[in-house]
């Protein structure tokens, strides 16, 4: 296996770019395999960011939103709201951190205000 070429951060050659660079243009690497990785250093001796670069050439187009995929995502993004606790629509996405809506969360809070 070759080793890949390691750029330092904003020196990575032209016709490169990483995933979200890609998908900015509409694009996605489509299977092809990391063409290079960029590092930025870090404070206090913590190892670099890596990021890895895809050829610009061999990348695909993004597969269009199909209705089915579209009626998937709007049944995954509302369930994400609803309160495991009370079964309520919170009305944003329940934090990760709670598991729970705040007024589940912090009930003597929420009497107070």
């Amino acid at each position: 296996m070759a080793a890949i070429p390691v750029y330092r951060w904003r020196l990575a050659p032209d016709g490169l770019a990483t995933r979200r660079q890609l998908r900015a243009l509409g694009l996605r690497p489509g299977g092809q395999d990391v063409a290079a990785q960029l590092e930025r250093p870090r404070r206090r001796r913590r190892e670099p960011l890596v990021a890895y670069l895809y050829s610009i050439e061999q990348a695909k187009p993004v597969r269009p939103m199909t209705p089915a995929k579209r009626a998937a995502l709007v049944k995954a993004n509302a369930a994400r709201r609803i309160c495991p606790e009370c079964r309520r629509d919170a009305g944003y996405v329940i934090p990760s951190s709670l598991g729970m809506c705040v007024s589940c969360a912090c009930p003597e809070e929420q009497r107070v205000a």
